[in-house]
């Protein structure tokens, strides 16, 4: 029996946790998993409903959070090399930056076989200033000659790791896309959206545009709101447009609204107004059937777990071309990209689909076949598989 420690930064809704959770539960009878997670913080949704679902019982280290904090991180670090030594595993798996951090030191400490760590996105641009992105990149380099292999969700991700930020050699980066239960987001389509659509009174000629995701600086909604100032002034078709999410930039994007004079409720569903915070929607697959196009604004991005699951939504998508956004999609057929921050070109993609019925159809139909193919949890527990039996028999 083969043992694994996974270890994740926190239970928050996103990619991470929906990889951690399938890896948990779906790896064959030959491995032995124990997952571990650091505390939610309370600007975000808690996704303990995923493991939930999955029967997974997660161990919990409360004083692993978010910020640093040098007390809460090292003791974080003493009770993760206490789990080390106690269930003594064959490979250390961290996700995310706080968890690959403390548990890779951990798991070195323990002279623990095989240690590999997942990239999920990094925040070595559109984060922080060049001297606290410096400090990072420096941390992340020596992590990374502590483990055994490195994990990137992209091929994008991976060059920009080994070539553009020196992280590590490319031979030790090996690509192993998000995988995700998606069957969901294609059954009972026509109740899903009637539901969505009568909860915030969205009549079958309105056109719904919807932004799915934590409201935090790197998202950049005011890109949104800019498009969506634009093309309400060239339209004559009757739009609706959701933010779906919430987070510590929600009153900034409420002020951005006002200032760009676009109408909005934030608790009233059945209003008509132009735009509708949302607040989180767990169901999301509902809000998914309800909406006509998605769009992205973000200025960085690792595997946006929100554009897989619009595309098996059957969604189109008008998004920033950042990140690994082109290895998700399909540029020009389930997606239109234009450049990071550019509220025109946003805007144009978006015309394009609203004034177009028969683009968003065709577009709409290419996204189940790719995303079923690329990003099912099945080929993201083999590739796992494999690479652990690899990295075992070195």
């Amino acid at each position: 029996m083969i043992k694994v420690l996974r270890i994740i930064n926190r239970f928050n809704l996103g990619g991470p946790t929906y990889n951690v959770a399938y890896l948990s539960k779906y790896m064959s009878s030959d491995y032995e998993t124990m997952l571990v997670g650091g505390a939610k913080d309370k600007s975000e949704e808690s996704s303990d409903f995923i493991v939930d679902n999955l029967g997974l019982k997660p161990v919990i280290i409360e004083e692993m959070m978010r910020e640093i904090n040098l007390k809460n991180d090292y003791t974080a670090y003493k009770k993760l090399k206490k789990i080390i030594e106690e269930f003594k595993p064959d490979v250390v798996h961290t996700h995310a930056s706080k968890a690959g951090t403390l548990g890779r030191l951990a798991a070195a400490s323990c002279k623990v076989p095989v240690i590999v760590h997942t990239f999920h996105g990094h925040v070595f641009h559109s984060y922080f200033g060049k001297l606290t992105t410096t400090f990072y990149k420096n941390i992340e380099r020596y992590l990374a000659r502590r483990s055994t292999a490195i994990i990137a969700i992209s091929d994008l991700q991976k060059k920009e790791l080994s070539e553009i930020h020196g992280i590590c050699p490319a031979d030790k980066i090996h690509v192993i896309p998000l995988g995700f239960d998606l069957t969901r987001f294609q059954l009972n389509l026509p109740e899903k959206r009637d539901a969505f659509r009568k909860k915030y009174n969205v009549s079958d000629d309105e056109i719904a545009i919807g932004i799915i995701g934590r409201l935090v600086p790197v998202k950049n909604h005011s890109l949104f709101l800019e498009a969506l100032k634009i093309i309400s002034l060239k339209t004559d078709k009757k739009l609706r447009a959701f933010i779906i999410g919430d987070g510590e930039s929600r009153s900034a994007i409420e002020q951005k609204a006002r200032d760009l004079q676009i109408p909005f409720t934030e608790n009233n569903p059945e209003s008509k107004s132009l735009l509708t915070f949302t607040s989180w929607i767990r169901e999301i697959d509902i809000a998914l059937a309800g909406n006509d196009i998605i769009a992205l604004t973000s200025f960085n991005e690792g595997t946006p777990v929100s554009l897989i699951e619009a595309q098996a939504a059957g969604k189109p998508i008008v998004s920033t071309n950042v990140g690994g956004i082109e290895n998700v999609v399909i540029p020009g057929q389930t997606a239109f990209l234009c450049k990071n921050n550019t509220a025109e070109e946003l805007a144009n993609g978006l015309l394009r689909l609203i004034e177009n019925p028969e683009l968003r159809r065709s577009m709409s139909e290419k996204g189940w076949p790719h995303v079923r193919e690329k990003f099912h949890y099945t080929r993201l527990v083999s590739d796992m598989e494999n690479l652990y039996s690899r990295l075992l028999k070195k």
